[in-house]
């Protein structure tokens, strides 16, 4: 037997925490303070709809505020007599205007899974969403025919007046592959490409049924969505799953997945993927959670043009612990991490607020609180998040004896642009474990330093595998997080 221990690989944003307390649900919060994350409920079950579902969340050219989601008669997917409804907000989230409905027939009509996208060079709001008679994703027929009741359709309705009316289209005969089953978009928000070959192109991500089994692709317009077409298929394994421009002109596609996300990468706009691949730092229990630019429009050539924001519930077995984590190197590590909620929490969207410059940015956050009792929206600054851009990585021994003291190398190098004061790098342990916080020298930008940990292992730990965290703090309030095994044995 063989255990394992983690230790911090990360990064982070150089930022301070602040420690506040959020806005209570439900209640109307005041503009950010710096370090603050506010809350507050846009739908509780029972209140208009008896269930509210699946967030969709983005901010218009003009800075409206749009959160779509699902008014449900059961907590039951399509086929089933749903709505899709929204709020808006335009003055940054603090207040929103009343529900109204963008698509609703009468039963067995249902149309849901909503995902906003906006073309930020029209200014036009698309509103994506799955639209049935008599068969959801699992049991649709194959097959384009748009007026077939057992085909689960694809249509999205779109807005040239920041969300106030809404105009319907169905693309399923221009998305669909014959061959294919059940196909939907994937809820929260699509991506419009800053730079590069593609710039300008929409995508928005797809989940389909292909000979039993699931897949992800992306839809993509270049001609302001005149006309759509898809890629190709990227798994199996695929499941709801959103993409993200990164610095190096790449894609990234980042899929529901259990017990890990997995990614995929593309390097022609979205067309086509490598295969996925699962990425450790992110523990998922197969639920929907959300990727984004931090500052969406910077130049590649920015500090913060590789910076992303992840947002899910960071379990493997429960829809629970709602997290946001930032990298500050497209992806590569996810160590900067801060709760939102501890408890149940299902589906969650994030969008930015602002261009991501500035000293103190800020994000929005739509999610699904609770046993989904109520769709929340929350923001949270910079601030609050927390962190330093600098990757932490372990060099671990070949085991950890039992009872004795075994040195440990962790390396930190600092990604900043401006130069990093001494800090500290400090082991989270199990019981009866130990090693001393050691000091991390003052970093320039580019610079790393091998820190040498001395971890004593209790002479009773069984051999197996233990989980540790251990974080790198500067300015006793800035932390990188992250989490690592060690292998464990008996002399």
């Amino acid at each position: 037997m063989q255990r394992r221990v983690a230790l911090a690989t990360g990064t982070a944003a150089l930022v301070v925490l602040a420690g506040t307390v959020p806005a209570a649900h439900g209640a109307t919060p005041a503009a950010d303070a710096a370090g603050t994350l506010s809350s507050q409920d846009l739908a509780t079950a029972g209140t208009g709809s008896p269930y509210y579902r699946i967030p969709a969340l983005t901010r218009t050219t003009k800075g409206t505020l749009i959160a779509a989601y699902d008014a449900r008669p059961t907590l039951g997917d399509l086929p089933s007599n749903i709505g899709v409804v929204l709020r808006r907000s335009t003055d940054g989230g603090t207040t929103w205007q009343a529900q109204q409905v963008v698509r609703k027939d009468a039963a067995p009509k249902g149309y849901g899974d909503p995902s906003l996208l906006v073309d930020r060079e029209t200014g036009r709001v698309f509103l994506f969403y799955a639209a049935s008679v008599n068969q959801g994703f699992f049991g649709s027929a194959t097959g384009t025919d748009e007026s077939d009741p057992d085909v689960l359709q694809a249509d999205y309705s779109y807005s040239d007046d920041d969300g106030l009316t809404w105009k319907h289209e169905r693309i399923t005969a221009d998305i669909k592959d014959p061959s294919w089953g059940g196909m939907f978009a994937s809820s929260g928000e699509g991506i419009q490409l800053r730079h590069g070959a593609h710039k300008g192109r929409l995508i928005q991500q797809y989940a389909l049924r292909r000979d039993g089994a699931n897949y992800a692709v992306s839809a993509y317009s270049d001609d302001h969505g005149a006309t759509w077409k898809t890629g190709t298929p990227v798994g199996p394994g695929g499941d709801e799953n959103k993409t993200v421009e990164l610095s190096d002109g790449r894609v990234m596609l980042n899929n529901r997945s259990k017990p890990y996300r997995t990614v995929a990468h593309s390097t022609d706009g979205g067309v086509t993927y490598t295969p996925f691949q699962q990425d450790t730092e992110l523990p998922d229990p197969a639920n929907n959670g959300s990727v984004t630019r931090f500052a969406p429009d910077v130049d590649p050539s920015h500090p913060r043009a590789s910076w992303l924001v992840f947002s899910n519930t960071a379990t493997t077995g429960s829809r629970s612990n709602l997290t946001v984590r930032l990298s500050c190197d497209n992806g590569q590590n996810w160590p900067v991490r801060r709760t939102v909620e501890s408890g149940a929490a299902a589906y969650s969207t994030l969008t930015p607020l602002g261009d991501g410059t500035g000293p103190n940015p800020s994000m929005g956050l739509l999610w699904e609180r609770g046993n989904v009792d109520h769709i929340t929206y929350s923001s949270f600054d910079l601030q609050w998040l927390g962190g330093v851009c600098a990757p932490v990585t372990v060099t671990s021994p070949a085991s950890l004896p039992a009872g004795q003291t075994t040195t440990v190398t962790v390396r930190v190098v600092s990604q900043n642009d401006v130069r990093l004061p001494a800090g500290t790098v400090s082991l989270d342990l199990p019981d009866g474990w130990s090693a001393p916080e050691v000091t991390v020298p003052a970093l320039n930008p580019g610079q790393g330093a091998n820190m040498k940990i001395p971890v004593t292992v209790p002479a009773n730990a069984g051999a197996g595998d233990v989980r540790a965290t251990a974080a790198y703090e500067v300015r006793d309030r800035q932390h990188s997080y992250g989490d690592k095994t060690f292998t464990v044995t008996r002399p």
